[in-house]
């Protein structure tokens, strides 16, 4: 694999612990009183230092020696992103107990699946409504001895308080000693992957796993010390766990968000974060809007705007280059920078210097529009297998329309059958009880990651479908339906689309709409406001058969969407139609929705 240059002011020289059980301690040591904590959510530590944040993980960790945990037992946190998550995390892993994180979306039957199946002795919920899903879950919980509160709970056995009051009575050389005992190659947490068959499948991933994947990050991640790096991401996924953790390596400030996520762009605003991990969809509506003022927009400010991203790709390639840039090229894009890309940064909070984009594919368009507008996108990959990232763009190294290379440490091939493999020190040893699924995904040494891809010519990894999702309809072709998917959401319209033809006469699409975009719409034109009832309007259908248009020209005759049908409502975890991690469960889809796609093929 060809060596390229390495990208300029690289920081390597994180916090490194050989486990987990005193990273809050190092970074403590490293990072003193600058903050490490804010949070727009109302809760109990709105702002903490490294220090304090250090303190907490201590007395927590002692809180939960003192109700009886011990090395290796499963502690279970099932809430929302907030600044507890993390203290509760922290504290867990210095107690060398293990986090079992449970998504707050997760319905009462999910939850006693993952509760059971890992075995935990402890479950840590948000508030009362959560602890009532799982209270009449007990009786088949055999291990689960406690439940504590985050939020204050008269009617639960312990809260977070108690845990800390506790804590601060037991010797603190306890923690000493468990820390001195845990071995590198343990697991710090299992992650249960929300499968789009099946229950979801635990991941035991270890320190020495993180530390793996963490080393692979250096440099990769451009936050330093009081950087503001803004989090709304599901902590109960590894991305974020993953950002969390190096940003405290780094001495980054994390920023949770307010905890309600129709409000994440208003509050980047007001929080002006320096980097900002997010999936697609929040970028792809941000261009939707943007797009749309421009066609609303005179043809003269259309155009203008059109000249500023021409010189802002040209200029930005050439500073990523190292190249120079003349004079007059220069002071035109200082100009047109200034009067409209502004803008666009501006939706951001104004200070974004580089962004992370993973968990789903994005338009090469959108990458390039906000590149070329100074808001770059690094595009990674990974999974929870491979404790959260196999490859990834990065500042100097970026090829828009790839996941960029394998972070140092990772080797990637591909199969015979166009699969892609991954191996490293940050790949997972096997699901936690279940050989016969460790058996199909590691073979070898090579985790078998079930994507289709293809690495070029100098190493970077583009991954082109899901390998158990391809569709073959009557035409013969393999088709992945993926594509086809993300390029219809990125209509400002349609919130949600899965295609369907497999071994039928061609190829249709399930849309949903999206509620922000289509009502203002709607209430222009008179039409009710109601989605559901929007749903079969003329006008609505009209509407989406523009956008379908639009992305069928891009695609051959048997690629094709022939037809389409806009359901009432969107795909949702609690309908089942999407996991926890809003991937699309195909088959809940087909079957929910059967008789609707049985008369798309006139059936």
């Amino acid at each position: 694999m060809p060596e390229l240059p390495e990208p300029p002011d690289l920081r390597r020289d994180p916090v490194r612990t050989p486990t987990l059980a005193t990273f809050a301690r190092a970074a403590a040591d490293r990072f003193g009183e600058a903050v490490a904590i804010r949070s727009s959510r109302p809760c109990r530590w709105p702002e903490l230092s490294y220090a304090r944040l250090a303190e907490l993980t201590d007395e927590l960790a002692r809180g939960l020696v003192a109700l009886g945990v011990t090395p290796g037992e499963r502690v279970a946190v099932l809430a929302e992103t907030r600044p507890e998550w993390t203290v509760c995390s922290l504290a867990i892993a210095a107690a060398g107990a293990v986090c079992v994180p449970v998504y707050p979306t997760n319905s009462p039957e999910e939850c006693e699946w993952v509760l059971a199946d890992s075995g935990a002795s402890v479950l840590i919920c948000e508030d009362a409504a959560q602890a009532a899903k799982v209270g009449p879950l007990r009786a088949g919980l055999p291990r689960l001895r406690d439940v504590v509160s985050i939020e204050p709970d008269q009617g639960r056995p312990a809260s977070l308080d108690d845990l800390l009051a506790w804590g601060r009575k037991v010797d603190p050389a306890e923690l000493d000693r468990r820390a001195a005992a845990v071995p590198e190659d343990s697991a710090y947490t299992i992650v249960y992957t929300s499968g789009t068959t099946g229950n979801p499948k635990g991941c035991p991933l270890t320190h020495a796993g993180w530390n793996a994947t963490a080393d692979g990050l250096a440099g990769l991640i451009p936050v330093g010390v009081g950087e503001v790096v803004y989090l709304y991401l599901p902590l109960a996924h590894m991305l974020a766990q993953a950002v969390q953790l190096q940003v405290f390596a780094l001495g980054g400030v994390l920023h949770y968000f307010g905890g309600d996520i129709t409000k994440v762009v208003d509050e980047l605003a007001e929080v002006r974060p320096d980097f900002l991990p997010s999936v697609p969809r929040m970028f792809e509506k941000v261009y939707a809007r943007v797009t749309a003022l421009l066609d609303a927009a005179p043809e003269e400010d259309r155009a203008a705007f059109g000249r500023a991203l021409d010189l802002g790709r040209q200029v930005r390639d050439a500073d990523e280059r190292g190249e120079p840039v003349a004079g007059d090229v220069r002071a035109a894009f200082e100009e047109a920078d200034e009067r409209w890309l502004s803008m666009v940064r501006g939706v951001f909070g104004g200070r974004v210097r580089e962004a992370l984009t993973g968990a789903a594919p994005i338009a090469v368009e959108i990458l390039e529009f906000f590149h070329a507008c100074g808001v770059p996108l690094n595009e990674g990959y990974g999974m929870t297998e491979s404790t959260a990232v196999i490859s990834l763009n990065a500042r100097g190294r970026r090829r828009f329309g790839t996941v960029g290379r394998p972070i140092p440490g990772v080797r990637v091939r591909i199969a015979d059958d166009g699969e892609v493999l991954a191996s490293g020190g940050n790949v997972f040893a096997g699901y936690h009880g279940d050989e016969a699924a460790t058996a199909e995904v590691l073979e070898g040494g090579w985790l078998h990651t079930g994507d289709l891809g293809e690495l070029d010519e100098d190493g970077y990894l583009r991954i082109t479908g899901r390998k158990k999702d391809l569709i073959i309809p009557a035409s013969g072709k393999n088709i992945s339906p993926s594509n086809l998917e993300n390029d219809l959401q990125r209509s400002r319209w349609i919130a949600g689309a899965v295609v369907h033809g497999d071994r039928r006469p061609y190829l249709v699409a399930l849309l949903t709409l999206d509620a922000e975009e289509i009502r203002p719409w709607a209430v222009e034109r008179g039409l009710p406001e109601n989605v559901s009832d929007l749903a079969d309007h003329p006008e609505v259908i009209a509407l989406l058969q523009g956008a379908v248009d639009e992305v069928n020209v891009r695609y051959s005759r048997p690629e094709q969407i022939r037809r389409f049908a806009v359901l009432p409502r969107d795909f949702t975890p609690e309908s089942g139609e999407l996991t926890p991690s809003l991937k699309i469960r195909r088959a809940v889809v087909n079957a929910n929705h059967a008789g609707l796609l049985d008369s798309l093929y006139g059936g």
